[in-house]
């Protein structure tokens, strides 16, 4: 049997901050202001940057054509490894799309929904959105098709049988994580839904019951800006988000 001490150096450091956090949380409930100690865990320094990654990730539509280093692509992968998923589902299934074929398919799928979708633009923003650049599937290196499988045993139906759309929440938010994540990786990332997710679907030759969430087009970008390209065509502006109290 191993000793006390054996055990003991099996077991997982603690974590100081989760010790502060769970002192500061019980102060707090005596009615005593408090400054919880996990705000500063990670640094004012860390946090700057983490803001400074998310002004400056941008949907990207202009790719260089320089092949991605696998080794960088794979790092930024690594984000779903970490992404949250209710119940620990992860319901995300990848898809790299290399064929010419199938890259041609899913361009003529694009084209087909873009000019349908044009058509059906009102006419005093029509000229405007006929100049923007939608996507970047003919230059982009890398292309990734995300969907989601909510048949997966994963999970065991935990968080999602009141609310199954969690499981497609669930895949975007990990495309989120991967888009920040390739940005700090120096990749640019390019998320195309003006697409027939079914005709995706058919041209990828993938489980007719997985949902597709979203097309992503990869690669290093041929510009950076921290506004996003839509605000700068002129098509929409961020607004700031409101928060209602109830």
């Amino acid at each position: 049997m191993p000793s006390a001490s054996s055990r003991a150096a099996e077991r997982p450091a603690r974590d100081p901050s989760a010790t502060s956090c769970r002192k500061a949380q019980g102060v707090a409930a005596q009615g005593v202001a408090v400054v919880s100690a996990c705000a500063s865990e990670f640094g004012e320094e860390f946090c700057g940057d983490l803001r400074r990654l998310m002004e400056w990730r941008r949907d990207v539509r202009r790719f260089r054509i320089d092949p991605v280093d696998e080794v960088v692509l794979r790092a930024a992968l690594d984000a779903f490894d970490l992404a949250p998923s209710v119940g620990n589902s992860q319901p995300w299934r990848l898809v790299r799309v290399e064929s010419a074929q199938a890259r041609r398919m899913v361009r003529e799928s694009f084209e087909r929904c873009n000019a349908e979708a044009l058509a059906a633009t009102d006419p005093a923003r029509a000229d405007l959105y006929a100049r923007l650049k939608l996507s970047g599937l003919r230059e982009a290196p890398v292309q990734l098709a995300v969907f989601c499988d909510a048949a997966t045993d994963q999970g065991h139906g935990l968080g999602s049988r009141t609310m199954p759309e969690a499981l497609v929440h669930s895949v975007s938010g990990a495309v989120a994580l991967f888009a920040l994540c390739a940005r700090a990786h120096g990749l640019g990332v390019g998320w195309v839904s003006i697409l027939d997710p079914d005709e995706v679907t058919a041209a990828l030759d993938v489980p007719a019951d997985w949902t597709l969430v979203s097309y992503l087009c990869i690669g290093y970008p041929c510009e950076a800006d921290d506004v996003p390209e839509l605000e700068r065509a002129g098509w929409q502006s961020r607004k700031a988000t409101s928060l209602l109290m109830r």
